[in-house]
């Protein structure tokens, strides 16, 4: 069966004094409508040329991206990104921001459409009341509001957000967490988001795909979230599941849950994970392990 949105095999290779060096290689996955997929693993290894070799934003080296079993090679509106640092003009209101993506996105529409549009989605994330107001005149915290309202309002198949809670404090990330989580249970679109937060992964995701480190970084583990959403925050400190994943998912990372397949061509791709005081250790496996914790 053909994925909604699907990367495969994907390869991205940059020129370097020893030679061409692949950072990602043999990165497959698939999304379908409606899924929330989380991308953790640890920092260089290859997580955010995955989205952008997704949002069409860079040309992969070796395999490519397919929408509904059709190839895709460039960025088009069936896609949006939602970057770590507020992309946003500065002299523009709100309203004109979110507005002017639209004009890209939804042509269709007549200059009051795209503003009733913008005005809508500033709405869902709580920011209608400054709609007018210049993007100079707003906190750090509602630029970001402003960017996801902006990626919302685009309507894509496929949403990407690149860490985009990462330069926020503690009480607005949960409130962008939260509108996040209300957005999905109203959409049938997929999305895919780099953390390094795993509370935050195994809070928002329906799975969870946990990269090797590079070079020739790939799949390494996939946990599926056993808990549906929308979920209690306190369920984070107090479900013994998703305890029992947050764990399982943190001892990964750090290199002491040990052996780990992934998936690969045909030789079988490489986990390399660290070990206290020791040098990196690679291992080939050929089969690729899909876990649920129970």
């Amino acid at each position: 069966m053909k994925g909604f949105w699907e990367a495969r095999e994907l390869g991205k290779a940059f020129w370097t004094p020893q030679g061409l060096t692949f950072v990602v290689r043999h990165f497959s996955l698939c999304f379908e409508p409606g899924e929330f997929v989380c991308l953790v693993g640890h920092s260089g290894c290859g997580k955010s040329t995955v989205l952008s070799i997704l949002a069409g934003l860079q040309a992969p080296t070796e395999g490519g991206i397919y929408r509904r079993g059709v190839p895709v090679r460039r960025a088009d509106r069936t896609r949006a990104m939602v970057f770590q640092s507020p992309s946003l003009f500065p002299w523009m209101t709100a309203e004109q921001n979110v507005a002017l993506a639209l004009e890209g996105t939804h042509p269709e529409l007549s200059g009051k459409e795209r503003r009733e549009k913008a005005r809508f989605y500033l709405g869902k994330v709580g920011l209608e009341e400054v709609a007018g107001k210049r993007i100079g005149e707003l906190s750090m915290g509602m630029r970001q509001r402003v960017n996801v309202a902006r990626a919302f309002a685009m309507e894509p198949e496929l949403l990407l957000l690149d860490e985009p809670f990462g330069m926020l404090d503690s009480i607005t990330r949960s409130e962008l967490q939260e509108v996040l989580l209300e957005h999905w249970g109203q959409s049938a679109c997929a999305g895919l988001m780099v953390t390094h937060d795993i509370e935050e992964a195994v809070y928002l995701a329906d799975r969870i795909v946990v990269m090797t480190d590079g070079p020739e970084a790939t799949v390494g583990k996939i946990f599926r979230n056993p808990s549906p959403r929308p979920k209690d925050r306190r369920q984070l400190g107090e479900d013994p599941v998703l305890l029992a994943l947050r764990q399982e998912i943190f001892e990964l990372l750090e290199g002491s849950a040990g052996s780990l397949r992934s998936v690969s061509g045909a030789e079988g791709a490489q986990w390399i994970f660290r070990s206290s005081g020791r040098p990196l250790v690679k291992r080939k496996w050929s089969q690729r392990v899909e876990t649920t914790v129970k």
